[in-house]
């Protein structure tokens, strides 16, 4: 018998395949966006210029200024530009941090957003929103957020590194592992979690081994979208807490991130959300779903611990505190000696445990 469930599909159009980009002015039309705003980081400036030239006159500038994260202060800055020049809409591409500051100032004046995503991270697709302020990360849920339209070029994910593919294809699987025992899950969310998961399992190493590898890039590009779809329908839990409270205390890589942490989340779970661990299981083909993360980490090259990506020591003690002073659900409840081994663990780079302290 099928459970009973409930399942809302997010109002997004999605664009899907190879030289995709050269729609984002009709795009930008069905939308009545006449004078967008381009948004880039500094080092993405070169892109944004070439979507710039696409509108010609009817752009109505370049914000180059996106950074991890999504700082208030930049938001504020990137906010007073769009209404001097009267934009009517945003055009970002690149990865969460452009996308972030896309939302943000979505948030602010509710104009279209159309969203060019050139990692794996996954943000476009969600209705959620993380923000910076005095080195405190926060996330809220809107539907302001969530960009209208999403193109997914493949051609454009060919000059991302082979780390930051496969760091931010763990991000994207992270998404979608939180998804299959997420509260309000639904056996919807977790086909896609499943399809989403096994297909960038599949498709990472394949990029990390060659990086012209053009099945690896449209399956890491279509689980991406999967795994991002799925996580924002439903509510995040311990392993996305963990991570903003790392990334807005310390300002750590933010994929990189997801990706150290993952493992180390699994199993703690592993007990309190079998049946999910079981589906992750089968999508990864293994039967401790927690070690084949880690494993995973390691042949895709990705840090596998805190402390060399640069949170201090006495930062352990500061994401405990964070985490259990402002809890989000979890299948297993949050545990303060549980979670402060599992960061011990991860700062040191030790290999994932369940640990029984409850």
């Amino acid at each position: 018998m099928i459970e009973a469930f409930e399942y809302n599909s997010l109002p997004s159009r999605v664009v899907f395949g190879y030289d995709t980009l050269k729609s984002v002015v009709d795009e930008a039309h069905k939308l009545g966006m006449h004078r967008p705003l381009v948004l880039t980081t500094p080092g993405s400036a070169n892109k944004g210029a070439l979507i710039a030239n696409m509108f010609g006159e009817r752009c109505a500038g370049l914000y180059s200024k996106a950074q991890m994260h999504t700082p208030v202060e930049i938001t504020e800055h990137a906010l007073e530009n769009f209404f001097n020049l009267k934009a009517d809409g945003t055009v970002a591409i690149g990865g969460g941090s452009t996308i972030g500051l896309g939302k943000a100032l979505a948030l602010q004046t509710d104009c279209p957003q159309i969203v060019i995503p050139t990692t794996y991270a996954g943000s476009e697709m969600t209705p959620y929103l993380g923000q910076t302020k005095a080195g405190v990360k926060t996330t809220l849920t809107s539907m302001k957020v969530l960009p209208e339209t999403v193109i997914y070029d493949v051609s454009l994910t060919f000059s991302l590194s082979a780390h930051l593919s496969a760091a931010s294809g763990l991000n994207a699987i992270a998404h979608a592992v939180e998804a299959l025992y997420a509260r309000g899950t639904n056996p919807v969310v977790r086909l896609m979690a499943v399809e989403g998961i096994s297909t960038l399992y599949r498709a990472l190493p394949q990029i990390v081994a060659d990086a012209e590898n053009k099945d690896g890039r449209s399956g890491a590009l279509y689980g991406a979208w999967l795994c991002s779809s799925v996580q924002g329908q439903v509510p995040t839990a311990l392993h996305h807490k963990l991570c903003h409270a790392i990334g807005g205390a310390f300002d750590l890589p933010h994929a990189d991130t997801h990706a150290n942490i993952l493992p180390h989340v699994v199993a703690y779970n592993s007990r309190a959300a079998a049946t999910a661990i079981e589906l992750l299981g089968g999508a990864l083909e293994a039967s401790d779903p927690a070690k084949a993360l880690f494993a995973l980490n390691q042949e895709l090259k990705i840090q596998t611990s805190l402390q060399d990506l640069g949170m201090p020591e006495h930062g352990i003690e500061v994401i405990v505190s964070e985490t259990m002073n402002k809890p989000y659900w979890n299948p297993r409840p949050m545990n303060r000696i549980a979670i402060e081994k599992l960061l011990r663990r991860a700062w040191s780079g030790e290999h994932p445990q369940f640990d029984d302290d409850q």
